[in-house]
């Protein structure tokens, strides 16, 4: 069943065309990457697609009655609405049912509206999907239904407007980079929802693992033309590669044929007859095809390291706290020579802050961080470049020099550095602001590559990056001879680039493990099941939520108010155990704290026996 279609559309601004006569169609069940280089118009066709934006020419046509959500990279969000209130505030029916039934457990003592609201969620079968949507919500990280939006950062913001969408379950689903602004844990979570669910995809992502193991079929937008790929992404590599060549080869066969026809038209006399004008009309298709060789840019890194000593980056017995937060405690390491370190964690682990620390823009509580005298530092933070208002491309480079030296004595101009990093002369004189989100990162990569560092630190350096971008930055670190410090979600790039990790536990726990993001994996996989962030009790309780069954009306208030303190006591259990673990609960609370732990702990039991005694009572 096909849900839209994209007919011969295109678009240009001013004298530069985007993309022309671009067709495709999306059916059911269908999960399709779309690739593009940056600033091709892989944005703009989304636009397009969700009716935000308007062709020149074509149009897009949506099968009637299609339930069709959008995921932008900048979620429209209202501000004075909290977390609870942004997903009630869909028009699913099912949503508007638990809104109801989730007041009424406010109001108990209006026995006839809880009634009502517990036998709609029957009606509706709504039990499931509640505890779908605060699964959804749990893995994102949101489970502070009260906070408001406006307090909410970027990608808090992204992954609530993530979550609103996988809770309205659409038909088709549209994501502009869904894996930004996520941790690996939720990027992984995100990719077996996605595998399992029988839903529709359409999506632009630079994340090449979430390619693989998500898509079946991959569309590409290369030089202005539409190609299709029935498989992942190592298909996708394989089959463009094979294209790509028997392409290749059929303009040197044209430009063979070339060299011949052009011979003959220049001997052919005035007077034609109509089989040589057939022959002429040929002779300009040929030569079409023979100077139609595929205009390859290819993006040129090129350093001039700084030399560099034998005292690298040295800390010593750093420890860093925020309010109800310990970021580092008493943490020690001496960097050497080439080292090349990946940095992974949950969102909020204080990997940032960490780097914040090495780069002494942060100073910590105590300890000290030693930085060698030779060492000079580059560091490619999440902010970026901030430009001062109408400055143009070539104005952020020339802030560095008229002439940018390079390997072996060497200088380049500015205009000739930009060129290298794929943009042109034209390009090079357009405001800051007009480029694309992955023009923007490519100049801000230019910026910290030419002041030579030796000590390179990347923060999320992928995010917005094209594919065939990410392939040659990889390559270039893979040569590079300093120290590299990488923070990323992305799995194929740390795989392919660092030699160790740095694995931020939380609570101040920083632990060093040998190997790529592949294989703390597999460690992970092996290793002893961890205690879970969820209190295992409550995926017990909640995962098998009750129908009405043979419960009356007090037996029903009882069962819910049971679920309630449940939740409570956990809680309570949690902030105990957790100031036992990580030595917050002084000498004089310990007897306290743990008579305490144990009576809730006690009192836990009893509330989930009951739990389970009126729950057998519903399948009755």
């Amino acid at each position: 069943m096909n849900y839209l279609s994209v007919e011969n559309i295109s678009k240009s601004f001013g004298a530069r065309t985007l993309f022309e006569g671009v067709s495709f169609g999306i059916n059911k069940d269908q999960k399709i990457a779309f690739v593009a280089k940056n600033g091709t118009g892989k944005s703009t066709i989304l636009s397009i697609i969700n009716g935000l934006d308007f062709p020149d020419t074509g149009q897009v046509v949506i099968r009637k009655g299609i339930r069709m959500e959008f995921l932008s990279q900048e979620p429209h969000l209202q501000d004075e609405l909290t977390v609870e209130e942004s997903i009630f505030a869909s028009d699913n029916e099912i949503l508007k049912v638990i809104e109801r039934y989730e007041k009424a457990l406010e109001n108990m003592d209006d026995q006839e509206a809880y009634q009502l609201a517990f036998d709609q969620m029957d009606q509706y079968n709504a039990w499931d999907f509640e505890t779908q949507y605060k699964q959804i919500l749990f893995k994102l990280k949101l489970e502070d239904l009260k906070a408001k939006v406006k307090n909410m950062s970027g990608g808090q913001r992204k992954r609530l407007a993530l979550a609103i969408i996988l809770i309205n379950k659409p038909d088709l689903l549209i994501l502009d980079e869904p894996t930004n602004h996520l941790d690996l844990e939720m990027i992984e979570w995100l990719e077996d929802y996605f595998a399992k669910e029988n839903i529709t995809l359409f999506m632009v992502t630079h994340d090449r693992f979430f390619l693989e193991r998500v898509c079946n079929e991959i569309i590409e937008l290369d030089n202005g033309k539409i190609y299709q790929y029935k498989g992942n992404y190592s298909y996708y590599l394989q089959k463009k590669e094979e294209r790509i060549a028997s392409e290749n080869a059929s303009i040197d066969k044209a430009k063979n044929l070339f060299v011949k026809e052009l011979d003959w038209m220049r001997r052919q006399p005035k007077a034609r007859t109509t089989k040589s004008k057939s022959r002429q009309d040929d002779f300009y298709v040929i030569k079409d095809k023979a100077n139609s060789r595929r205009k390859e840019h290819v993006l040129e890194l090129e350093i001039n390291m700084e030399r560099m000593g034998s005292k690298i980056i040295e800390l010593h017995n750093v420890s860093l706290s925020f309010p109800n937060k310990v970021i580092m405690k008493n943490f020690d390491y001496l960097f050497n020579r080439g080292e090349r370190i990946g940095i992974i964690g949950k969102n909020g682990t204080g990997k940032s802050t960490f780097l914040n620390i090495l780069t002494q823009t942060l100073q910590p509580d105590s300890g000290k961080v030693v930085i060698g005298d030779t060492i000079k530092v580059g560091y490619y933070t999440q902010s970026g470049i901030n430009p001062k208002p109408e400055q143009k491309v070539i104005d952020i480079i020339k802030e560095y020099g008229e002439y940018i030296p390079l390997t072996k004595g060497r200088t380049i101009s500015a205009g000739q550095l930009l060129e290298r990093f794929l943009f042109d002369r034209k390009k090079q004189y357009d405001f800051v602001e007009k480029l694309s989100g992955g023009e923007l990162k490519r100049l801000y990569l230019c910026t910290v590559l030419i002041q030579n560092p030796n000590f390179l630190i990347l923060d999320e350096p992928t995010n917005d990056l094209d594919i065939v971008t990410l392939n040659v930055l990889e390559n270039f670190l893979l040569d590079y001879p300093g120290c590299l410090l990488v923070v990323s979600h992305d799995r194929y790039f740390m795989d392919k680039i660092v030699d160790h990790l740095f694995v931020f536990r939380g609570e101040g726990e920083i632990e060093d493990f040998p190997g790529n993001y592949s294989d703390f994996r597999i460690y992970e996989d092996s290793a002893e099941p961890v205690k879970d962030d969820a209190p295992k009790e409550k995926v017990n309780w909640k995962d098998n939520q009750p129908k009405k069954g043979g419960l009356n009306f007090n037996e029903q208030k009882e069962f819910s108010k049971i679920e309630r303190e449940i939740k409570d006591l956990e809680y309570q259990k949690k902030q105990i155990e957790d100031g036992f673990s990580n030595g917050t609960v002084s000498d004089d609370e310990m007897i306290s704290k743990g008579l305490e732990l144990q009576k809730i702990i006690e009192t836990l039991e009893q509330k989930e026996e009951r739990w389970f005694e009126l729950s057998s009572k519903l399948e009755e």
